[in-house]
């Protein structure tokens, strides 16, 4: 996914109000932009971080800056902008650069279904072969006691949404189909990828339950910088690091 124009760099004051930026130009001068990211965003939005905005045309929005990217101490970008997990994920199905998601006729996106009221990221579909229900994750939480291990982990707050997800992908490996839980790194510095059991273990235990049941589990990470961010390679997804 290209940002057309790229991204323009200031530095981060502070996040607050968990959808609100303010940021620092160069020049001194200072504006609010907005955060698509409801998460702690732990590591990814320290005070004095390098940040990477996008700028709307729409005249009607009161924060008309978005902020995308952050840099941090060790120049580690991390896309933050939770949103574009899904953009990019859909961009590397369509361009097949998941192996393990090729082969399929059709791809739709938000598609309720499941017994909780849910909307599955993307649903595969063939002729042939059975549906494969894809639910996506943004991965930004590198190891905060050892980053240099580029260990990352998913969630980084407890989260009830995640859980129904989880059990709605086991529901459809129970009927028939198949399920993925397809986590979209976006931070630089990770390298691999757990449940946070130190943050949700509810969410953790689901998770490996459903992989005894049949659920799949793969992690893909992105290229990131100030004019794209795109899957590019797999990494590994382990149930329990050292």
């Amino acid at each position: 996914m290209k940002y057309t124009p790229p991204l323009q760099s200031a530095t981060l004051l502070k996040r607050y109000k968990r959808f609100l930026a303010d940021l620092e130009l160069s020049d001194g001068t200072t504006f609010t932009a907005h955060c698509a990211n409801t998460g702690k965003m732990t590591g990814c939005a320290d005070a004095g971080f390098t940040a990477f905005y996008s700028t709307s045309s729409n005249t009607k929005r009161k924060y008309p800056q978005s902020l995308e990217l952050t840099q941090n101490n060790v120049s580690q970008l991390i896309c933050v902008n939770t949103a574009i997990a899904n953009k990019v994920v859909e961009e590397a199905l369509n361009n097949r650069v998941i192996d393990e998601l090729t082969g399929y006729q059709h791809i739709q996106s938000e598609v309720k279904y499941g017994s909780e009221n849910s909307r599955i990221d993307f649903l595969l579909t063939h002729s042939s072969k059975a549906n494969c229900y894809v639910e996506v994750k943004s991965v930004t939480l590198l190891s905060e006691d050892r980053p240099q291990s580029g260990q990352g982990y998913f969630p980084d707050a407890q989260t009830v949404r995640g859980q129904k997800h989880i059990r709605e992908l086991i529901d459809m490996v129970k009927q028939g189909h198949r399920a993925v839980l397809l986590f979209a790194v976006l931070h630089q510095g990770i390298t691999q990828v757990s449940a946070a059991v130190h943050i949700d273990p509810t969410y953790a235990q689901l998770l490996s339950e459903a992989i005894e049941q049949g659920v799949e589990v793969l992690a893909y990470k992105a290229h990131i910088s100030a004019s794209e961010v795109t899957l590019i390679e797999k990494i590994n997804f382990v149930e329990s690091p050292n």
